[in-house]
């Protein structure tokens, strides 16, 4: 072989190199549920974690107890979908596998919200459409008594470690990076498209604002609702879909242009059905691999999934896609491939 082509030989393997060490690095995936080892009614709260370290909070919701919670360890950035209670979190759990599956027990987190709560204990970056970052700004505001400031993003990114909570507003399709320090890459967050509504209970507003609502019977929205899709550094692209119901751009957007991954699938019935949420995942968005969560029925007892749930009923409509469900505590990791290589079963 000449000079040339062993010059182009070594290129290519060290290129495949890369690629391997790459996807031999892992996407760690922690549901924080009401009940340890189940997937339950109010579960939605999820933690993704880079190789870099970065650490993301997706929808906290109803089924932490707060920013104390102990299973939370740092959080990086705070996401939220929308701004319906379960996912903003007016409730929270007094602690772990009170009540039932169906049926967790919990207390109020209001004023507040377990959002707010949690980006004001771990000092989190709220990359989130605008007008959700500015209310939980003013909430976390009331918590500190400081105000909110902007995330800074120096050379286009958003470090990971914040002295203190700052917004990171954006509009459907906007995206932020945020690097872990002497990362050569950071993580790439972008909304996406959810056919949703994002309306506030009048419960979490002011008295003045909740006076002038009373007497039509209506609160205010927080603007769209959205997804998420989630660029990894070890190549791994994960389509959270937030509530949702059939839209296209689960197919052009998050399929043809993003090429996800690995779906982490919302199956709340007032949004979405079974047989929809099936298609959506065979037809239109298409990944290696689903992740179940926010069911609105308690999915599993002892772990196991039961028949004859609507669960059950979406996982048997899958086709060639590996399906796992969210359950309390259970760390998975998935490599840059969508394949789990540890804690899925």
């Amino acid at each position: 072989m000449s000079i040339k082509g062993l010059v182009r030989l070594g290129g290519a393997l060290a290129c495949a190199f890369a690629l391997h060490a790459a996807n031999a690095q892992t996407v760690k995936i922690t549901p924080l549920g009401t009940h340890a080892g189940e997937l339950c009614d109010r579960d939605r709260a999820t933690i993704f974690e880079d190789p870099t370290g970065v650490r993301i909070l997706y929808d906290a919701g109803q089924s932490v107890t707060g920013g104390s919670d102990p299973r939370l360890g740092t959080i990086h950035v705070v996401l939220l979908s929308h701004a319906h209670t379960d996912h903003i979190g007016d409730r929270k759990i007094a602690g772990m596998d009170l009540g039932t599956c169906d049926r967790p027990e919990t207390v109020s987190a209001l004023p507040n919200t377990t959002v707010a709560e949690i980006a004001a204990a771990k000092n989190s970056s709220l990359i989130m459409i605008r007008n959700m970052a500015f209310f939980l700004s003013r909430k976390i505001e009331n918590i500190r008594g400081k105000p909110v400031g902007t995330c800074a993003e120096p050379g286009g990114a958003i470090a990971a470690i914040q002295a203190a909570p700052c917004i990171a507003p954006v509009e459907l399709g906007g995206s932020k990076v945020v690097k872990a320090a002497g990362a050569a890459n950071g993580v790439e967050i972008t909304t996406v498209y959810a056919a949703h509504d994002s309306t506030l209970t009048r419960d979490m507003l002011t008295d003045a604002q909740k006076k002038a609502l009373e007497p039509d019977n209506i609160s205010v929205s927080l603007g769209a609702p959205s997804g998420y899709v989630i660029k990894f550094t070890n190549g791994l692209t994960v389509y959270l879909s937030g509530d949702t119901g059939l839209h296209t751009e689960m197919k052009t957007v998050v399929r043809d242009f993003y090429r996800v991954k690995l779906a982490v699938m919302n199956l709340g019935p007032n949004a979405i059905s079974s047989e929809a949420a099936a298609y959506a995942m065979n037809e239109l968005v298409d990944p290696v691999a689903v992740i179940v969560s926010h069911p609105n029925e308690g999915v599993t007892t002892g772990g196991k999934l039961k028949p004859g749930s609507r669960t059950a009923r979406f996982i048997d409509l899958l086709r060639g896609k590996s399906a796992y469900l969210a359950k309390s505590g259970t760390t998975m990791e998935f490599n840059g491939a969508a394949q789990c290589v540890g804690g899925c079963n």
